[in-house]
């Protein structure tokens, strides 16, 4: 253990350095979803959607659509490890296979998270967006954010073992990306939506990422609510960890 967790660390911060030489895409990254979703489109819709205070109730869906971005790009920087040969020379180094696992999580969770507590930050500023549940409501809608981005990451380094070529990984996720939005509660209840969408909405685990974290700041400490939601979450993280696993152990033989 102690040595899984120093590469883990030594994995990690690696990642941490390249991005730091990526000032921009760091920058845009923080940006991009406070901008467009939460500023441009919610200013833009709240008046013409029937939703009450529209710019609450976008929140909770700019949050999961931040967890869907980042947790789908999470595989990007293996990919191009593995394109450039230097994954190669990790796995034939004398490392556990699984910090290689490990430290792609703890990074990704670790951006996402400071741009969820960064998009809340600027609701509050902006549109006195404050969730029920205080100060530990802000807690939990991390955690959310958690169990909803470690299946996502899971999807992602699965996609980038399989896929040859970082141009169709990226041709594929973006194909995902939107209908993977527009096919949950993320900009409108489902109720809301044609009886087809809101059918496979149903199936959309992000629908449930986005309704736990709407429910913490709309409704406050509704327990059942939220257990239930968190429970789908985590099925769908097992689903995904052990389908990726068997890609992993395939792999990295």
């Amino acid at each position: 253990m102690k040595w899984i967790l120093q590469e883990t660390i030594a994995l990690t911060m690696r990642s941490v350095r390249r991005l730091s030489r990526e000032r921009i895409s760091m920058v845009f990254g923080l940006i991009q979803p406070m901008l467009f979703w939460l500023i441009l489109f919610g200013n833009l819709f709240q008046k013409t959607a029937q939703i009450p205070n529209y710019i609450s109730f976008l929140t909770g869906g700019v949050v999961a659509m931040t967890v869907l971005n980042s947790g789908l790009s999470g595989g990007v920087d293996l990919l191009f490890d593995k394109e450039s040969g230097f994954l190669e020379r990790l796995l034939s180094a004398p490392i556990s296979r699984n910090s290689l696992i490990y430290s792609r999580f703890i990074f990704v969770m670790g951006i996402t998270s400071a741009q969820i507590l960064m998009i809340l930050l600027v609701a509050y500023i902006l549109f006195g967006v404050y969730p029920l549940s205080g100060l530990a409501g802000l807690a939990f809608i991390l955690v959310v954010g958690l169990f909803f981005g470690l299946g996502l990451i899971a999807i992602s380094m699965t996609l980038a073992f399989a896929i040859k070529g970082h141009g169709n990984f990226f041709a594929l996720m973006g194909f995902l990306t939107l209908p993977l939005i527009f096919l949950s509660s993320a900009l409108v209840p489902v109720q809301y939506m044609p009886g087809w969408m809101g059918f496979l909405a149903q199936f959309n685990p992000m629908t449930y990422a986005v309704d736990a974290v709407r429910s913490i700041i709309l409704g406050g400490w509704l327990w059942t609510d939220i257990l239930k939601l968190l429970a789908i979450l985590l099925v769908f993280d097992v689903v995904s960890i052990w389908a990726s696993s068997r890609v992993f152990l395939r792999q990295l033989g």
